[in-house]
């Protein structure tokens, strides 16, 4: 099998990629919730699963996260929503992930603009409340 190079070398393009899908869905998803994408189907099926990651489920992480999968296996990418304890967002990484190498950029300008208008509505819905909640209840 031919290598495709690190993580740190596709990132780039990964994130390019991921974010033109995101916001063509997104803007049928604000026209119509029911209106479909001919390439990526509706917003509301886009990704596999919205989830809270709490501090220390991986080896040296300090702070929990939330965590839109996007994709999994070889390769996977996510984006990872930090927020404070008022759930505002404090910092956004697009993650590329493939088996034991990994890179991420931050999210920034009309992207991150973009990402804050899905935030907003997911925490309208309580979408991260319930995730953190399920994640760091008690068993």
């Amino acid at each position: 099998m031919e290598d495709q190079g690190k993580c740190k070398d596709r990132v780039g393009a990964s994130y390019k990629s991921r974010f033109a899908e995101i916001k063509a869905l997104w803007n049928l998803y604000r026209e119509d919730s029911e209106k479909y994408h001919d390439d990526y189907g509706r917003w509301d099926e886009y990704g596999l699963c919205f989830d809270y990651v709490p501090r220390g489920t991986f080896t040296d992480q300090k702070r929990g996260f939330f965590r839109f999968q996007i994709s999994t296996g070889g390769p996977g990418e996510e984006i990872r929503f930090y927020a404070d304890e008022t759930l505002a967002l404090t910092r956004v990484e697009f993650w590329y992930l493939d088996w034991f190498d990994g890179a991420h950029v931050k999210v920034t300008g009309k992207n991150r603009e973009l990402i804050d208008e899905i935030w907003e509505d997911w925490k309208e819905m309580e979408l991260p409340q319930t995730q953190m909640e399920k994640a760091t209840a008690e068993d």
